[in-house]
Formats: C-alpha cells, structure tokens, sequence
C-alpha cells in the first residue's frame, strides 16, 4: 500500500497532536498560583497568557506557508521540542522576564508545529476526510483537556518546582515522530516572496474563506475567554489547584467529544446546523452558568463542560471546508483556523484582563459570550447564499 494512504502516520500525528497539547493547556490552571508566587495582577498574568496565545497561534499561517513547502518533519520535530521543555520550565521559574521568555519559546514551538501537522494528518488521511480531521483535532483537544489536570496536580502535590520534568515525554515523542512519520520528499520547494504574498492575497481574497476565519475567531472567543478568567474567578472563591484543572479537564474533554462526533452531526442535521447551534448555544449556557456557579457549583461545572461541547461542535466542520476552498493551501489554511483566529483573540485577551479585573469576570463573559450568537445570525447566512 502506498505510504500516503497508510493509517499508521495519522495515527502518529494524532498521538503527537495529543502530546503537544497537552503542554499548552498546562498553563492556565495554574497562572492564578503562579501569579501569586511572582506577585503579579490578574492583568498581568492574563497578558502572559495572551502572549502564550498569541505566539502559539498568529504566526502559524506563516509557518504554514513554509510547511506547505519544506516537506520534511522538521517543524513537527522541533515545534514538539520546544513546546515540551519551555512550557514545562515556565513554571519554574522565579522572575516575570524568564516567565515570558519561556512562554514565548514554548508557544513559538506549538506554532511551529500545528501547521505541518496539520498538511501531513491530511495527506495521510483516509478516503473520509472530514472523519480523519476530525479525529486529529479531537485529538489535540484530548490532550489539551489532560494538560490542566496535570499541571494542576503536579502544583497541588508536589510543587511547581517540579514541572520541568514533565518535558521528558514531549521530547520522547519528538524522537519516535522523527523515525515513524515518513517525510514526503527529500527535497524543499523553493517559493519566492512574491509567492508567498500571492497565497495571503488568494485567501483573503476568497469571501467563503474569510467567512470560515471568522467564525473560528468567535468561537476562540469562547474557548480562550472561558480557560483564562474562569481559574482566577474559581481561585478567589478558594478553589485549590486540581479542582481548577478538573473543571478545564472537563470543559477541553467535551471539546474533544464535541469535535469527534462532529462529521456524524454534519451527515445527520447538515453543516448549517452544526454551525447554528454551535454558536448560538453558548450564550444561554453561559447565562445558566452565572446563575449557579455560587449556589450550585456541580451543576455549573457540568453546564461548563457541556459549553466546551457545543463550541467544538462547529471546529472540524469549518476547517474541512476552509481547506476544500483551496486544497494547495492546506497548511496555511490549517494555520488561519487553527492558529491565527486564536491569536487574534488573544490580543483582545490582553485589554479583557483588566476590564475583568474592573468590573467583574462574570459579566466580561456573558458579553463575551453573546457576541457569536449575534454574528451567527448574520455570517451563516452569507456563508451558505455563497457558492
């Protein structure tokens, strides 16, 4: 069988996607701990996160036009590297500057990484496309799920101290991906500057395309606004580490599932749908939530757990026909959905920290979360009166 349409190198992809995101869902849990061990504000720690976003996510369209081209592993290899070792060191670390330092390193390496993951799980994928997406990212948000409850318990248990060692099977990984995931070519296609302009110009050209990005930007929103704010919300109401990572393990996990059965939703209900429910949902479950996370907060843990669900729901549905619009831009499609739209809210991150800290986290999100419901009314309906 020809190497491009085996199983066993998506598998591999997958299993390192996991791994990868692990490593970037392990800070938020513990930045409220880490903000108090360094003496840093909410903003503060709310802008390295946003740092961490940003660099993890805004450059991936740029390193994906690069992986598009370099069809080696290299970004794989290495974007895995260093999104071990620097995330899992950040914590340790006894000055804001080496803090930021790190986060950045280890951000720049999940960047590095997601792209060309992306492009390869693609051409390894089998005939069904939209279920081989699907598994990939519900694999990343998997391990980004598990990332918060290990994090969490390393802190509560034994210390921050004690988090660099957690890049030990980041770095194992990295070594199997580089012997079992075959390259594509030996060779490096040459692209010259104007080339590279002419990709960003042909997407952004393309009105379904922009359509796609920005319902990926809303429904970032969600997802960033929600694993940022909510850990200092549930720290200042006495929560202790591993509590905190458990309701994001919860949140992310749901996500996983939410992506999964994503393509059997689409064949069930059709992809509007997906998409209209996705977006339009997390606003009245985010009313439910700030109505019991006081007097109920089991029930208010599970409503947030099922709002991971909801907003993953749209994710492999949208990535599936961005990168149909324009196959030979697969990994800087990849990049848009999944890197660049995460970023883009991350900058915003930035400002929200210290509105949140002014007037309330609650109130931030349910505004947060009622933006989507609005767009969804008006977007999805150009997206799909466009052919």
């Amino acid at each position: 069988m020809n190497t491009i349409t085996e199983k066993r190198p998506h598998i591999w992809l997958s299993t390192a996607h996991f791994i990868n995101d692990i490593y970037t869902g392990m800070l938020n849990p513990i930045m409220p701990f880490i903000a108090a061990k360094l003496g840093i504000s909410m903003a503060i720690a709310t802008v390295v996160l946003s740092v961490s976003h940003i660099c993890s996510s805004l450059l991936q369209p740029v390193f994906g036009f690069f992986a598009d081209n370099i069809l080696k592993r290299v970004f794989i290899f290495w974007g895995l590297m260093f999104t071990a070792v620097f995330i899992s060191f950040a914590p340790s670390v006894s000055h804001l500057s080496i803090l930021i330092l790190f986060v950045i390193l280890g951000s720049l390496g999940s960047s590095l990484f997601h792209p060309q993951a992306l492009g390869f799980s693609v051409r390894f994928a089998s005939a069904d496309t939209g279920k081989s997406m699907g598994t990939f990212i519900a694999m990343g948000t998997f391990g980004y799920s598990l990332g918060p409850v290990v994090s969490a318990f390393v802190t509560q248990f034994t210390g921050l101290n004690n988090m660099p060692y957690l890049c030990l099977i980041g770095v194992i990984w990295a070594l199997f991906m580089f012997k079992f995931v075959p390259k594509i070519s030996d060779g490096i296609v040459e692209r010259t500057h104007s080339e590279f302009i002419k990709a960003f110009k042909d997407i952004f050209s393309n009105y379904r395309l922009k359509l796609l990005i920005l319902i990926s930007i809303l429904k970032s929103l969600i997802t960033t606004s929600t694993s940022i704010l909510l850990p200092f919300l549930w720290r200042d109401m006495g929560y202790m580490p591993f509590k905190i990572g458990a309701a994001l393990f919860a949140f992310s996990f749901m996500s996983g599932i939410g992506s999964f059965v994503s393509r059997d939703i689409e064949k069930r209900i059709g992809a509007k749908m997906v998409f209209y429910f996705s977006m339009i949902s997390t606003f009245p479950l985010m009313i439910m939530f700030s109505l019991t996370y006081k007097s109920f907060p089991i029930i208010s843990f599970v409503i947030f757990a099922i709002t991971g669900l909801c907003t993953a729901m749209a994710m492999p549905v949208t990535m599936v026909m961005a990168q149909s619009e324009m196959p030979q831009y697969k990994s800087i499609i990849g990049g848009f959905i999944n890197g660049f739209s995460w970023g883009v809210i991350a900058i915003f991150m930035s400002a929200l920290g210290f509105i949140a800290q002014a007037k309330g986290i609650i109130p931030v999100l349910l505004v947060v979360a009622l933006i989507p419901a609005i767009s969804a009314l008006f977007i999805l309906k150009r997206l799909f009166s466009t052919k």
